[in-house]
């Protein structure tokens, strides 16, 4: 259980490395990093085994890929919507960044091949949940670039999760068999919260993340405040794709509350 939290830094080359295939995080079956760009760096990628998705987290980058190159600017990762792109193996992208800014790449292995998909505040889901339950302490916004409803083709779901200040979400507690990565972010990098996984309990910084098991519950809560951001990532299992939520028994009463 050691090994659920993690609060790793950039190196000098402005990779902050989260989860891997292989080595400690390998059980979630992802690859996920974050990357800090400076204004007029450019980073390629190409994944002959992979799909992957690049998320801009901040900052105003160019996304280039297939003959495409579409340009996105995000100020304000908490009030602002965000854009995404989605691909199969083998598409080189390459990303450039016009100022300072933060890109999330989460890639799986898959050897489907499907189109790519730009996503965008025009295109993205975004449902807000909670604000007539328990007097509004769990109301939470939800944006689903896809999952497995919108993306059967894909071995992944992401998304994100804006959190009001002083809220609960991943609420009330629930599990699933497949494994997730959350990617936490605070206006204020002094903003906490606690990530509760079964019956650990682990403090959220900004800039942290969690690995979480299959079969274990994962409810979250950020200090009044300080809102709350993170990125949501899913790996399906071959034949048992993640679909929905398993509530806790012992909690499932509040599922009628108001």
């Amino acid at each position: 259980m050691n090994n659920i939290f993690g609060y790793p830094e950039f190196d000098q080359d402005g990779i902050k490395i989260l989860t891997r295939t292989e080595g400690t995080y390998a059980d979630m079956l992802m690859n996920v990093t974050v990357y800090r760009m400076g204004k007029g760096k450019s980073i390629s990628f190409s994944l002959m085994n992979e799909e992957m998705a690049l998320l801009l987290i901040h900052g105003g980058v160019t996304y280039s890929w297939q003959g495409c190159a579409v340009s996105a600017v995000r100020g304000d990762f908490i009030k602002e919507g965000a854009t995404c792109l989605h691909v199969c193996k083998g598409v080189p992208v390459t990303v450039t960044a016009a100022q300072e800014s933060e890109l999330l790449v989460q890639s799986t292995a898959n050897e489907k091949t499907f189109e790519s998909k730009m996503y965008t505040p025009e295109n993205c889901g975004e449902e807000t949940f909670g604000q007539n339950q328990f007097e509004g302490k769990a109301q939470r916004t939800v944006r689903t670039f896809f999952d497995y409803h919108t993306a059967p083709y894909s071995n992944m779901v992401m998304g994100e999760i804006l959190v009001p200040q002083g809220g609960w979400s991943s609420y009330p507690p629930h599990h699933h068999p497949q494994p997730e990565v959350y990617y936490y972010r605070f206006q204020k990098p002094q903003g906490f919260g606690a990530c509760f996984i079964g019956d650990d309990v682990n403090k959220i910084k900004d800039g942290s993340f969690c690995a979480i098991p299959g079969g274990l519950t994962h409810p979250q809560v950020n200090a009044p405040g300080y809102p709350m951001y993170y990125v949501w990532m899913i790996r399906h299992f071959d034949g048992n794709p993640w679909t929905d939520r398993i509530f806790d028994p012992a909690h499932a009463w509040l599922l009628n509350e108001s």
